[in-house]
């Protein structure tokens, strides 16, 4: 699962932090991101999938 997150995170940044992390702090700060740069929306998203798999592991 945590491929097909990362291939949404870099093609629509906040598709994949919402299926890691559901509608959290994390997921508006990467809409607002992805506004404000694409770029810095795909770092984040990609940031917290690998944050969150950590965890889960």
């Amino acid at each position: 699962m945590s491929i097909l997150r990362i291939i949404f995170a870099i093609l629509l940044p906040p598709l994949g932090v919402f299926l890691t992390v559901g509608i959290r702090g994390a997921f508006w700060l990467n809409i607002l991101l992805t506004i404000l740069g694409f770029v810095p929306g795909i770092v984040h998203a990609i940031w917290i999938i690998a944050k969150n798999d950590e965890k889960r592991v």
